[in-house]
């Protein structure tokens, strides 16, 4: 991560983006289901982690890679660019209280998933955004969310945000990553960079049921 003062340097997108529609197609959970995982990437994983610590429903966040393989799941080696990993979270989520759909809502609120291989100051293929599908439903819900958004011109821009196969898996981050920025607030990056979105996404979501 590079460090970068002001909110400037979120990759927050614009303002026509802060009144997103709720998905038109979603995954209906079983009322017996209490728990799910979902698996995006949206650059800094130092970000998208704190972010979705804010969202009701969620119940916890891990910091990760996700597209490559085990063996070269290490920050030194994703750092490169070289190893098809994108910086990742896993989100495990009630679905009685938050589905599918709407976590890709929060994230489309809190990134800009119309620029390729880059959020804010952070620049690779290890920064896209993806959805990391699980399923036939994952895939087909996070298909026509992003047409639905397309198709509304939501964004100034197509997204680019990729959906991809969870291939090799998801693979936790090194213990340090983990609650980065609850950890170092005062941090540069994390201030010019983490807790805006983090912020945001609080202001925005805190009443959701």
């Amino acid at each position: 991560m590079l460090f970068a003062f002001g909110s400037a340097a979120c990759s927050i997108p614009s303002a026509k983006a802060d009144d997103l529609p709720q998905p038109t197609e979603d995954i209906k959970a079983p009322a017996d289901q209490t728990s799910a995982v979902a698996i995006f990437a949206g650059g800094c994983f130092w970000c998208t982690e704190v972010a979705f610590d804010q969202v009701p429903g969620v119940t916890d966040v891990i910091s990760g890679y996700c597209g490559g393989t085990k063996e070269d799941a290490e920050y030194e080696k994703i750092c490169t660019g070289r190893t098809a990993h994108a910086e990742a979270i896993k989100i495990t989520y009630n679905p009685q209280k938050i589905s599918f759909g709407q976590l890709m809502r929060v994230l489309f609120f809190v990134i800009d998933p119309t620029t390729k291989d880059r959020q804010g100051p952070d620049s690779g293929p290890q920064y896209r955004s993806a959805i990391f599908h699980q399923n036939d439903d994952e895939k087909r819900v996070a298909e026509a969310y992003i047409k639905q958004l397309n198709d509304a011109k939501a964004f100034a821009s197509p997204i680019v945000t990729t959906i991809e196969p969870i291939g090799d898996g998801f693979f936790s981050a090194e213990a340090y990553h983990q609650d980065y920025a609850k950890n170092n607030p005062d941090q540069p990056y994390i201030r010019g960079n983490a807790t805006p979105k983090a912020n945001k996404v609080k202001a925005k979501f805190s009443e959701q049921k």
